[in-house]
């Protein structure tokens, strides 16, 4: 202990005390929302700094999922968070592994033409007007569909596979194995890290959808959870459900920050399981071998 204290220079302190700074600048808001639509409505409406729950009560919650609807929205959003996200990582580990081939002839060009998608998009009206004219619309599968592969993140996972040691393959291929076999016995296993990355990437993109849905959906049984909670907040509010017998001096607000807390929450929960994999994963993808 003593030795750790004699390296604690004024300027290592400083670092400390700034990065500290930053981490509750960062954390308290989320911390302030799901304090607060734990408190009591009356006891909160004083405002103010949320340390922990004023009072403490569910009542917002109880609120909030009383009507069917939002484990409907829930459903869905679920739905398109899992199926969207294992075809994303399907897509882009196919697309990545073959550019990922020093041997494989023309694969500069192919990845050029991915990577101008990045610069120049199709917008939002002409991806529309194909959703619509492949027969998408008011379909959970065109959340889903359009956004199979991010470029990005495709390169991302390029440049890890090509971290990954050419003897492998080699080692693979005298053992009779097809690049395929390759690609899912032996390249795939390897690659933990930077897949649970990118996962969590595209996860955290399909559980944040609104912009797609609210463009392609119309449909409320096929709404998704975000879109939900945004007509909870906007349009309704506490009113849409005041036929609800809790609902005697329930504050808008803790309606408001309950529904931010349901959609906050469940990310929270699986960020862990991924976080030990999300510096590696980054740190080997981004550097070009």
């Amino acid at each position: 202990m003593t030795k750790y204290l004699t390296r604690m220079t004024p300027s290592r302190i400083l670092i400390y005390a700034l990065l500290s700074f930053v981490a509750i600048v960062t954390i308290y808001p989320f911390w302030h929302v799901i304090m607060h639509s734990l408190s009591d409505s009356q006891a909160a409406l004083g405002g103010g700094v949320f340390l922990y729950p004023r009072q403490p009560s569910l009542l917002g919650y109880r609120l909030l999922f009383a009507s069917g609807r939002v484990f409907v929205a829930y459903g869905n959003t679920i739905f398109v968070t899992g199926v969207g996200t294992l075809l994303n990582l399907m897509m882009t580990t196919l697309a990545a592994w073959p550019l990922s081939m020093r041997r494989l002839r023309g694969r500069r060009a192919v990845a050029l033409l991915i990577y101008a998608t990045m610069l120049f998009q199709g917008g939002i009206i002409p991806t529309y007007l194909v959703v619509n004219r492949v027969g998408l619309l008011d379909n959970r599968w065109a959340l889903i569909l359009p956004v199979l592969i991010n470029p990005f993140n495709m390169f991302v996972m390029r440049n890890f596979f090509y971290s990954v040691p050419d003897s492998l393959e080699e080692s693979a291929r005298i053992d009779g194995a097809g690049p395929l076999r390759t690609l899912i016995a032996i390249i795939v296993p390897v690659s933990t890290p930077v897949i649970a990355a990118l996962a969590m990437f595209y996860g955290i993109y399909h559980w944040n959808a609104y912009i797609h849905a609210v463009l392609y959906i119309s449909d409320a049984g096929k709404q998704v959870l975000q879109v939900y909670l945004r007509s909870m907040i906007m349009v309704s509010g506490v009113g849409q459900l005041a036929e609800f017998d809790a609902t005697a001096g329930l504050t808008e607000e803790s309606v408001k920050t309950a529904t931010i807390g349901a959609a906050v929450i469940p990310v929270l929960f699986i960020y862990p399981w991924l976080q030990r994999y999300y510096v590696k994963g980054l740190l080997v993808g981004s550097v070009k071998g």
